[in-house]
C-alpha cells in the first residue's frame, strides 16, 4: 500500500486507518521522517495523497534558466521518479536535495536560476488571489451606500468589525497620529498572515499549503516591515540609534550604544521572522507527526494499531483546535510588533490635555 504523503486527506485516512492496516500486506517500512519533512518543505508537484497504489498531484510548471543551454519550460510531471528531461533532474542528495540541478560535461551539478511555480509559491499566489477576492467583494457592498445607512451583516460585517478592532485597538495606539499612513499596510499583512495560515490547515486541495512556515515568505513580511520602519522613521529615531541620550563615555570614543541600537534595528525585523517561521512549521510538523503514529504502529498489531489511532485521532482535534488559535495569534503578534516597531520610529507629541490622553 502507498503511505500518506501529504497532508491532503489526512482526516479521512484517520478515520479508516484501522481498515487500512488490517488490509496490510506489504512490508515496506514507513518513513515518518520523509513524509513530514515533504510535506513542510517545498516541491516542484503539490501532492494531494495516495489512492488505490498511485499518487495524486498537481504537476506545477517549471522555469529554469541555464547559462549553457537556455530557457527552459515544462511540466514537472516530467521530472517525477529521478526522471531527466532536456538535461535537468530534481537532485536526490547532496547541497541540492530536492532542488532542479543541471548535469555538467565533468559530472559535477550545478543549479540553474529557478523562477519555477513551486507548492508555496503556488499556495501564494492562490491564497493572495483569494484574499484579493474577499476585500474586493466585501468593499463593493460600501459602494452605493451611504454614511447613515444600517451597518452590513454576515461577512461584510464581520470584516467592518476586524478592520474597525485592529484599528481602534491595535494599530492607532502603537503607531500613534501616523497610524493611517501605515493602517493599509497592517491590515494587509495581518489578513494576508491569518488567511495563510488558515489556508495551511485546510487538509484538502487547495489547502495544505505551508506558506507562512516558510522562511522566504516570512523574510520577505519582516523585509516590509524593515523598510516601513527605516524607511519613514523620523529624525528623531535615527538621532537615537547614532547619539542616543546616554552618557558621553557610552557613545564616545568607542560607540557602544550607537552599536547595540544599530544592531537592533536587524534583529527586530529577524525576530519576526523567526517567530512566524518557527510557529508555523512547528504546528504543521506536530500534526504530520501525531498522524504518522497510525502508521509507524501498523507492525505492532492491530490491538496497538487500533488504540494508538484512537489516541492519534484525539491528539490531532486538539491539535488542529490549538493551531486555530495559533493561525490567529501569529497574524495578530506579527501585526501588533510590526505596529510597534513602526510606533517607536515615529515623532510623538505629548498630548495636552487630559481628553487627548484618554483618546
Amino acid at each position: 500500500m502507498s503511505y500518506l504523503k501529504d497532508k491532503g486527506f489526512f482526516l479521512f485516512i484517520l478515520l479508516l486507518s484501522p481498515l487500512f492496516s488490517l488490509g496490510q500486506t506489504d512490508s515496506t517500512a514507513f518513513d515518518a521522517k520523509s513524509m513530514v519533512l515533504g510535506h513542510i518543505g517545498d516541491s516542484y508537484e503539490w501532492h494531494i495523497g495516495s489512492i488505490g497504489g498511485g499518487d495524486l498531484s498537481v504537476s506545477l510548471p517549471v522555469i529554469v534558466y541555464s547559462p549553457h543551454s537556455g530557457w527552459h519550460c515544462f511540466s514537472s510531471k516530467k521530472l517525477r521518479e529521478g526522471q531527466e528531461y532536456e538535461g535537468l533532474r530534481i537532485a536526490a542528495g547532496g547541497d541540492y536535495a530536492g532542488k532542479i540541478v543541471e548535469r555538467q560535461s565533468d559530472g559535477s551539478d550545478v543549479r540553474p536560476f529557478d523562477l519555477s511555480i513551486t507548492k508555496t509559491v503556488a499556495g501564494l499566489l492562490i491564497n493572495s488571489l483569494l484574499l484579493i477576492l474577499l476585500v474586493l467583494g466585501s468593499s463593493r457592498w460600501y459602494k452605493h451606500r451611504r454614511a447613515d445607512s444600517p451597518a452590513p451583516g454576515g461577512f461584510v460585517g464581520l470584516m467592518e468589525y476586524l478592520v474597525s478592532s485592529l484599528v481602534d485597538s491595535l494599530i492607532k495606539p502603537c503607531v500613534g497620529p501616523n497610524y493611517r499612513r501605515f493602517a493599509p499596510y497592517l491590515l494587509t499583512v495581518f489578513c494576508f498572515i491569518l488567511l495563510n495560515n488558515l489556508m495551511g490547515l485546510l487538509p484538502i486541495f487547495p489547502g495544505g499549503a505551508n506558506v507562512t512556515g516558510n522562511i522566504a515568505v516570512a523574510f520577505v513580511l519582516a523585509l516590509a516591515t524593515f523598510l516601513a520602519v527605516n524607511l519613514f522613521g523620523s529624525r528623531a529615531y535615527w538621532k537615537e540609534i547614532f547619539w542616543p541620550d546616554v552618557p558621553s563615555w557610552l557613545k564616545v570614543p568607542l560607540p557602544l550604544i550607537p552599536l547595540i541600537e544599530f544592531v537592533g534595528i536587524f534583529t527586530k525585523p529577524f525576530a519576526l521572522m523567526i517567530r512566524l517561521f518557527a510557529n508555523m512549521m512547528a504546528g504543521h510538523a506536530a500534526i504530520l507527526s501525531l498522524t504518522c503514529v497510525i502508521f509507524v504502529t501498523v507492525e505492532m498489531g492491530t490491538a496497538i494499531n487500533s488504540s494508538m489511532t484512537f489516541v492519534s485521532v484525539l491528539f490531532n482535534i486538539f491539535m488542529n483546535c490549538l493551531e486555530l488559535l495559533v493561525a490567529f495569534l501569529q497574524a495578530y503578534v506579527f501585526t501588533m510588533l510590526s505596529a510597534v516597531f513602526i510606533g517607536l520610529s515615529q515623532e510623538h507629541h505629548k498630548p495636552e490635555t487630559s481628553e487627548q490622553v484618554e483618546k
